[in-house]
Order: C-alpha cells, then structure tokens, then sequence
C-alpha cells in the first residue's frame, strides 16, 4: 500500500487531553463549561481516536468504527499504526514514530484502508500530539508525550473523481487510447535509471507511425469519418500489441500522439528484430480496408523505428530519433517501416549544420571558384575552362558543390550565392581578357538553378553585372540543367529568350540524362549541348579485349553520343563532352565531331592564377573560353 506523507504542520484545533486512567476527555485547564468533549468526539463526523505514547488505541469514537465496519470499543488497546497501515513502508512508518516520540509535529498520508467486510477505501491518515501534550513533548525536556490524535477521512469518493479526470486528461477523446502527455509520462518513467537497473533488459523500443495521406480522407469524406477512420486504426494497433506482449514487459503502450501521428513504446526490448517484427506487424495489420458504414477506405503508414540502450537516452533525444526515421520512411516511398541509422542521422546533422550557415558564409566570403580547362577537340587548345564553386567552411574543410547547392536552392541562398558567382567570374574573366590582350578574349559560363530565374530578376542581373565589369555578353554563357530548361514555360521561358536576345549564350548542361524532349530544342534559344558523362564512360576502353575484369565497354554510347552530335551541329548547335578522361575518348570524341571537351585528361580543377599562366604559354590561333558555374568537378 503506498501513501505520502508531509513534513511539519500547525497542530490540530481540536485541543483535547486524555486522562491515563480511563482516557476519557477531559475539559482543557483553564476553561470553563459544560463537560461535552466527549460527546463531540463520539459523535463528530470525523473519524478519530486517541493513541498513548506506546501507540495503542485509547478510545475511537462511533465515525472510525463505522468507516473501519466494526465496534469502536473494539478498537480499544489496537496497535494504531495497524489499523491504518502506517507500518507498510519504511518512510511513513519513520515519520510516525517520529511523532509517537515527540520529535514531529505531524504525519499526514493517504492510506488504502480494508473494512472488516474485506471492502477497501482510500482514507487520508492525520496523526498529531494532543495539544497538551505535544508541548510537553516538544519542549525538549525529556518527557514523555501523552498521547496523540488520530484522525482518518474517507477520500475515495475523491480519489476516483481525481481518477477519473486524470483518465480523461490523459486519454485521447476519439481513439481513447493514451495521449501524447501520457506516452511522454511512461516514456519518462522507463528511461529513469531505477526502471532499469533491476533485472531489466536496459533496453527502450518505439515504432512511430504516421497514416500516409490522411489528409485526404479528412477533405474528402469530413472530419467524422476521419475520426472514425482513427478509431478504427487504433483497434488495430491495440491488437497487434496485445499480440506482441511479452512475458516480461507485457504488451506494447499504444498512444495517439496527435493527428495522424501514433507511437508504440516496447519497454525492456529484447534488440531491433523485437521491434522490426512488430513494425512489419502494424503494417499488415493496417493493409485490409476498413469498413466504416457505407464507406471502405484503405490506408496505409509510414513508421520509423528507434531501439537502444535506456542509458544515457532522454525522452527528447530517443523521439527526435523516432521523427527523423519516420520522415526517412516517407522519403523512401511510404507504406513501409524505416530503422533508425545513426550515420544517415549524422549525414542529416551535418546538412542542417551546412543549411544554418549557408548566408553568413555568403557575408563571410567563404566562397571560391576553381577553374576546369574546356579544350577544342580538333586542335587541342584551351577554349575556356569551367568555374566550380567551393567552401572554404571552417568546420568541415573545403566542401564541393554537390554538399550545399541543393540545399541553397531549398532555402532560397542560392539567389544571393549565384549572384556572387556570376559577379566573380565575370570578374575574371574581364581580368584574363586585360591581361592577355593578344590572345581572343575568353568565355565565362555560369551554372543557373531554376530558383534563380522564378525568385529573383536574373535579366537585371546579368546586364548589371555585364555593365559593372565590362564584359562583353557574347563572353557569358549560362548553363541550366536538361530538366529545368525542358521543362521551360512562362516565365522562365521569357527569362531565356531575353537573355539570348541581349547577347549572352544558353547551354544545357547534363543533356540526354534528363527528359531529352528534342522538339524543345527547336524553340528554346539554346547554342550549347552538354553530354552527360555517362555517354562518355562508355568509351572509356579502346577495345573490349583492353578492358579491366567486370568492365566491358558499351558501343551503343558512342552510336547515341555520334547521333546527338549530329542532330546538334544540324540544329546549329555546339556540343560540349565532359568528363573526359583518357586520350582514346577524346581521339573518338573528335572522330565523331564533338567540338569541346572537358575533363581530368586536360586539367583539374585549378585557382585563376593556373589558367592565367595556360592562357599565356599558349600561342596564336583559335579562339578560348572559360567556363564557370556551380556544377559538379
């Protein structure tokens, strides 16, 4: 039986003495009146009783022997502390010898009580000195206290309402399962160390689930039917619990954390298979379709599941993991169960890391553009080079492209980083031009995202930067993916027209990877291909007897590379190879027409200065270029 007990109090109002002789009640000294104190104590609605100092019952009035069903004289000579069971924990049993002794004003805890009749009731314990002989036992002299008052109130009637409030504050109203201040209760209590520590597993499971496309059903068929279809869903997972119970931990709590959103919390698992099992189980539990009046829908989930050691996990920490591998589980494809894996989790940290300090780095100047060379196929000589951002992060080290482009275009960064990128490398490229005026003035191509054309005022842009630099816009060439350009309609499309008619060039980069829609190419203002690398590897081998074990060449690459060159040149067009990388690709680049190309065979990536110094060892003759963007090395 539990109780609580309180610490030091005022002493009872009731002010009575007790005689050793008889322990009748007595007038107090000093007063005058009516000896009536002891037909208030027999008769008062509060059950009491006197207790001496050895702890036995004096006298109990008639309200104690009704609440206890019994004679009250019966409980003459009782051992006090039986009757209300103050002996059954260790701390209660203290304080109440504290008060016997005098060393303690007051115990008040709440006791469930058994009647004579085998019936229980919940009951609050109130024990405290007499007055009079509290102060003899309070004033430290050594006396002996007299006798103490015992008072017990019936409190079930309030104990169940507060139970009863308690159920309906932590239940939820249409599944009534436990709610998500419930969930986090018993999740609380279980990672404590003492829940653990004995003779547990030491181990804490959760499948977090949410319906996949719930909404739908909400707009639909109406709230209602939502609501019913919830319902219907948590019968389900109450049963796929109660089938999974263990031995040791029992069944699964089963909680609706809000929404569409539900959780399963295994305390004491036995490893991730226990938990595995049981998400597979909730997803077949859910694959029938749920009849619901005149309707049959069908719904599915999506659950992340989390399980680990109880040591060292938080609340917070243990649900933060639960989330993330719910989202991973609908980034997957939905209708499946995802377990949580700490270096995917790492990979995510490290990309809201990267997010959070993607504009300050901006502000910071923590950017660079490297330079690759593009080299013409038939002479050999630099045509221009392509500019490849980097960041120089001062947590992480120097960061490729393909660690934070995607993320600037998710944020909206890559407005103000690209505007960054296309005033510095028209920068250079001016400044190659004054510094080799001898030789044809070079090309700069700069990689635009989609957002950059639907969120800012690229047209403005560039013939601001155009203007500032005094770059010619024939020298500017912007580079957009297949499947933005292919996809290029309203704005966007009287973005490129615009561009093209102030002079600059328009390239797709990535080409034959994407949509490959030809009949776009015929009306977009597009003067350059770039075939995907892809095409390319495939002519990595001179023959398939050269190749490597589990590397054959693939001769179809070059009949498409060949056809795509062609329908270009014929469209007027110039074609672009990257990724080249070994003289027998370029030598059959240049067999089947390709105009440049671009790749490690020519040049790594390199700062300004190294394409400044191939710019001046190079001699008269055709015209170069340098390319410079955003794009992959």
């Amino acid at each position: 039986m539990n109780g609580t007990s309180e610490g030091p109090a005022s002493a009872t109002e009731l002010g009575p003495t007790v005689t050793d002789s008889d322990g009748d009640l007595a007038p107090r000294a000093g007063r005058t009146g009516p000896p009536t104190y002891r037909s208030v104590f027999t008769t008062a609605p509060l059950a009491m009783a006197v207790v001496d100092a050895e702890g036995l019952v004096v006298s109990a009035n008639d309200t104690l022997g009704t609440l206890l069903g019994t004679d009250p004289a019966a409980l003459a000579g009782s051992v006090a502390a039986d009757l209300v069971d103050l002996a059954s924990d260790a701390g209660t049993w203290h304080a109440y010898r504290e008060v016997l002794r005098g060393h303690r004003p007051r115990l008040r805890c709440t006791r469930r009580l058994k009647r004579a009749d085998g019936h229980s009731l919940w009951a609050q314990v109130t024990v405290e000195p007499l007055a009079d002989s509290g102060e003899s036992g309070a004033s430290g002299d050594g006396d002996t206290p007299g006798g103490l008052l015992l008072s017990v109130a019936d409190v079930s009637a309030r104990r169940e309402l507060q139970a009863r409030l308690r159920h309906l504050q932590m239940h939820d109203p249409v599944t009534r399962l436990p709610n998500r201040a419930l969930f986090f209760e018993r999740l609380t209590a279980a990672l404590e160390a003492e829940s653990y520590e004995n003779g547990g597993t030491g181990r804490i499971g959760v499948c977090y689930l949410d319906l996949d496309g719930f909404k739908a059903v909400n707009d639909t068929h109406g709230h209602r039917v939502g609501d019913r279809l919830l319902a219907a869903v948590a019968e389900r997972l109450t049963r796929c619990a109660e089938e999974a119970a263990h031995p040791r931990s029992g069944a699964p709590l089963v909680a609706r954390l809000g929404g569409d959103e539900f959780a399963l919390l295994v305390e004491d698992s036995t490893g991730t298979d226990q938990l595995a099992d049981l998400a597979g189980a909730v997803l077949a539990a859910l694959q029938p379709p749920f009849e619901l009046s005149d309707r049959r829908l069908s719904v599915t989930a999506s659950v992340g599941v989390v399980e680990r050691h109880t040591a060292g996990t938080t609340p917070t920490a243990l649900m933060q993991a639960a989330d993330t591998t719910l989202y991973w589980a609908k980034a997957d494809g939905r209708a499946r169960w995802t377990l949580f894996d700490p270096e995917r989790n790492a990979t995510r940290m490290t990309r809201q890391a990267l997010a959070a300090t993607l504009r300050p780095a901006i502000e910071r100047g923590e950017f660079a553009l490297e330079y690759q060379p593009l080299v013409g196929m038939a002479d050999g000589r630099v045509r221009g080079v392509e500019a490849l951002i980097r960041w120089n992060h001062p947590q992480f080290g120097v960061l490729a492209p393909n660690r934070f482009i995607a993320l600037a275009e998710e944020d909206g960064s890559i407005v103000p980083l690209g505007r960054w990128i296309l005033r510095t490398a028209c920068h250079q490229a001016r400044r190659w031009q004054l510094a080799h005026p001898d030789e044809p003035p070079i090309f700069v191509s700069v990689n635009v995202a989609v957002r950059q054309v639907w969120d800012s005022d690229l047209v403005a842009d560039v013939a601001r930067t155009l203007e500032e630099t005094g770059l010619a816009p024939h020298l500017l060439q912007l580079e957009l993916t297949e499947s933005a350009v292919m996809g290029s309609a309203g704005r966007p499309l009287e973005v490129l027209k615009a561009l093209s008619e102030m002079g600059v060039h328009i390239a797709i980069d990535d080409f034959g990877t994407g949509y490959s829609n030809l009949a776009y190419l015929s009306r977009l203002p597009v003067s350059v291909l770039k075939l995907d690398g892809a095409f390319v590897r495939g002519f990595q081998y001179a023959a398939v007897s050269d190749t490597e074990p589990g590397e054959v060449a693939n001769p179809a690459d070059e009949v498409i590379v060949e056809a795509m060159v062609q329908l270009a040149h014929r469209l007027g067009l110039t074609v672009t190879a990257e990724c080249v990388e070994t003289s027998d690709q370029a030598s059959r680049l240049r067999r089947i027409g390709c105009d440049t190309g671009q790749g490690w065979l020519y040049s790594r990536p390199v700062a300004p200065d190294r394409i400044s110094a191939l710019l001046g060892h190079a001699g008269p003759g055709g015209p170069a270029g340098v390319q410079a963007g955003v794009g992959n090395p």
